[in-house]
């Protein structure tokens, strides 16, 4: 009981000591962040949660693929659009954007397969593209162990998700990309 009690006032001393270091700062004496360099632009919100923002460009509408082309240059994008989205077909390959995009935010919606087939990478996988050199994962990683940085949210192979939020399989799923494209200075180094 003693010790309980003796972590409890160590505890609110701690706290009594922080609130005070807090309270004895002036706003001269924090360090000031730097003021914004541009106003936020000013965007239109979509009527409904359904609907996207003024400056979206809508890349897929649920009726064709013609702002997508076979990812090999080589042709159309072959896959199936029905129901309102589009889905893999076997054999086609991936597909790309027509438009090429540095800085952005993506918003996708995405389900895997609801019969489940196979185990780790076997199942649904699939992936968003970046720059042609980084991949958004896409996964069927609900109870399905894979190593981390290959599970769904992950930058494939490079970094692992902060957590695995997937839904089971066949439920609509969502990311939220927001890229901020790497600068490369005249040595091809990052800046």
């Amino acid at each position: 009981m003693k010790t309980k009690i003796l972590i409890g006032a160590s505890t609110l001393a701690l706290a009594a000591a922080s609130a005070i270091c807090v309270v004895s700062q002036t706003t001269q004496e924090l360090a000031p962040f730097p003021p914004p360099k541009n106003e936020p632009a000013i965007v239109t919100p979509g009527k409904s949660n359904s609907e996207p923002p003024s400056d979206a460009i809508v890349l897929f509408d649920g009726k064709d693929l013609s702002k997508w082309r076979a990812a090999s240059g080589k042709g159309e994008a072959k896959w199936k659009v029905r129901d309102g989205y589009m889905e893999v077909a076997a054999g086609t390959g991936d597909i790309a954007t027509r438009q090429e995009f540095s800085d952005c935010q993506l918003h996708i919606e995405w389900a895997t397969p609801s019969e489940v087939k196979g185990e780790g990478q076997e199942r649904g996988n699939s992936g968003v593209f970046l720059m042609e050199r980084y991949e958004v994962q896409v996964l069927d990683s609900f109870g399905n162990k894979t190593y981390y940085h290959g599970q769904a949210g992950s930058i494939y192979n490079q970094f692992a998700p902060l957590v695995n939020a997937s839904r089971k399989p066949g439920e609509w799923q969502s990311y939220d990309i927001i890229f901020k494209a790497p600068k490369f200075d005249e040595q091809g180094k990052v800046t």
